[in-house]
């Protein structure tokens, strides 16, 4: 064994119960090398997709810990940290099921980036190198969520789950951070003159709740928009994510949107998403019909080839739901979300499956998130286009925050390079 093994050689792990955002329980997991040492907690999402990996055994936190100290422990110590793919194969192995039923998806995860983690501290390199190699070195757009309604936000917003903004013409990422929180910062004002009532609510992901329509809030954040692309000059695009299963009633085959007293038919509901996104110019549409709807996804997808329209709950970060995707030509891009399919590893198989068929990945953090920010990393290191992070909120921040500090490592390097390249003379 040489010196780099022994060094990411896995020396203990323990677990623990922490709490997420929501303030609901979830798992913290701590993996101890021979050289170094990492720290990962599981996110958890309100509006899970039904073929996301089963969360907690029994749906039992307790149980979880029970699982990961009779059957991981045993079976990880020992093992090289540094090969991200032999640990989540274990993983896999141990828990024997496809959807993680036996040992919980967030004890997988959590135990799939703290191994991460820890082979990156051990071996001197920052994590998203670790995860990307040498490749990894491309900073993503932050898509913002400024207004919440559906799940998110109790029903107490609009039906449509998030609104979105995207600044595609900002020239790095910490202007990027900036028109997203000004963006947010100048809502406040503006969606209290529509509704009255309004002071100030945020929901889960720290956007703005409002009592009001899905258009009047299309409408009000088009006009901020506007404002802050000439304050700024930096191009906006607009997304929504309507979280279409949350709306689908199986026994009336229609999608219900209760605040706005609406019922509509799947032919409804594309004729619907179609007159937004030509009405609001709308660039990023995210899960626009139910998780089944594969046929809806392929016809939204053909009328218009240049927006995104992004399947999240239909593939559920999952190999066998995105090939499916691609032969059916349902959606353009895709939501890589690490906890719905339980290691860093199924995750990486996914989006790069998607990169080769031409999807757009975009990492995305989930409603119920951590501290960490582990997902910046990830999304440097898979080389995502987009990351979903949301705009305000400490847990959010965080992941914001890390961003620039990986664009600023990577633009220091970027000079010392240059600095040893100059001929001496």
């Amino acid at each position: 064994m040489g010196i780099a093994e022994d060094i990411t050689t896995i020396r203990d792990l323990a677990i623990r119960k922490v709490f997420n955002s929501r303030g609901e329980e979830t798992v913290e997991v701590e993996v101890e090398l021979e050289g170094g040492y990492g720290r990962a907690a599981a996110p958890a999402g309100a509006s899970r997709g039904k073929h996301e990996v089963v969360y907690f055994p029994g749906d039992n936190v307790d149980e979880a810990l029970e699982a990961f100290e009779k059957y991981v422990v045993p079976e990880l110590v020992g093992l090289d940290a540094a090969e991200q793919v032999l640990i989540d194969l274990k993983l896999e192995d141990i828990d024997g099921t496809e959807n993680f039923s036996r040992i919980g998806g967030a004890v997988a995860i959590a135990t799939s980036m703290a191994s991460a983690r820890a082979a990156a501290d051990a071996l001197a390199v920052p994590l998203f190198r670790h995860i990307g190699g040498f490749n990894a070195r491309y900073i993503p757009y932050p898509v913002g969520n400024v207004i919440g309604g559906g799940k998110h936000s109790r029903w107490l917003g609009p039906d449509v789950q998030e609104f979105l903004v995207i600044p595609v013409g900002a020239p790095d990422i910490y202007t990027a951070v900036k028109v997203n929180f000004e963006i947010h910062r100048r809502l406040l004002r503006e969606l209290h003159k529509v509704d009255p009532t309004f002071t100030g609510g945020r929901n889960d992901e720290g956007a703005w709740t409002p009592r009001i329509s899905t258009e009047k809030a299309l409408d009000v954040l088009s006009k901020v928009v506007k404002e802050v692309e000439k304050d700024m000059d930096v191009q906006v695009r607009l997304g929504i994510d309507v979280a279409a299963s949350s709306l689908w009633d199986e026994k009336k085959q229609k999608y219900i949107y209760r605040n706005e007293g609406v019922e509509r038919t799947p032919r409804e509901q594309l004729e619907y998403m179609k007159y937004l996104i030509e009405k609001y110019d709308i660039f990023y549409i995210e899960d626009p019909f139910h998780e089944e709807d594969f046929s809806s996804f392929a016809e939204l997808t053909s009328m218009f080839p240049d927006r995104l329209i992004v399947g999240d709950d239909i593939f559920v970060t999952n190999v066998s739901r995105l090939e499916r995707g691609i032969r059916e030509r349902a959606a353009n891009a895709i939501i890589i979300k690490p906890d719905q399919i339980g290691t860093l590893t199924r995750a990486k198989e996914t989006i790069e499956l998607a990169l080769r068929a031409g999807y757009t990945p975009i990492v995305s953090h989930r409603s119920g998130e951590t501290e960490y920010g582990l997902l910046a990393h990830i999304a440097v290191g898979f080389r995502a286009p987009l990351i979903k992070t949301g705009v305000c909120g400490g847990e959010r921040v965080t992941k914001l925050n890390e961003l620039i500090r990986i664009w600023d490592y990577l633009g220091r390097a970027a000079r010392m390079a240059k600095i040893r390249t100059v001929p001496r003379g």
